[in-house]
């Protein structure tokens, strides 16, 4: 399926980390994506805090000790977090945005066109909105606020939630 656009190393390598991990791997303009969930986290693998603001919510604040290296979507589906992700995390809906601090915002890496062009439906864009699905927590973040807007356009279905599987 893929031989046209990648060498057979990168081939291999993509056929050994699907059939070694318990998610489908989705390969999206170049990129990994874990569909439906994040890989398996080792042990000892090093835990930040994270604090999600939500107005809509009380406590408005949620403070969570989570891994390095999974999605903000992943960890708001893993601790009962209010973050849609209608698509369930592969960047084809804005259900997940989320707003980054300034600091940490600087540090990713820049949006996909795919990626912007989702934003471009989000509800309360701001300066500094990203898709959950494609913020990694990295060791950086620990500490850090991230708002969760309140309200989200959804076009799949109006307060369609899915269930994480």
């Amino acid at each position: 399926m893929f031989r046209h656009s990648l060498s057979s190393r990168v081939l291999a390598n993509i056929q050994r980390q699907i059939f070694t991990s318990y998610k489908p791997l989705i390969i999206v303009q170049g990129q990994q994506r874990w569909h439906g969930g994040h890989k398996h986290i080792e042990p000892g693998t090093p835990m930040v805090t994270l604090k999600f603001y939500n107005a809509k919510k009380t406590p408005q604040y949620e403070e969570i000790k989570v891994p390095v290296g999974i999605n903000l979507l992943d960890v708001a589906h893993d601790y009962g977090l209010e973050l849609e992700g209608a698509c369930e995390g592969v960047c084809a809906c804005a259900t997940c945005h989320v707003v980054l601090p300034d600091e940490i915002y600087d540090t990713r890496e820049e949006a996909s066109e795919d990626e912007e062009d989702m934003l471009d439906m989000a509800f309360g864009l701001t300066d500094t909105s990203r898709l959950g699905c494609q913020i990694i927590v990295t060791e950086d973040m620990d500490g850090i606020v991230i708002n969760v807007p309140s309200a989200t356009r959804n076009f799949y279905v109006d307060g369609h939630v899915p269930v994480p599987h």
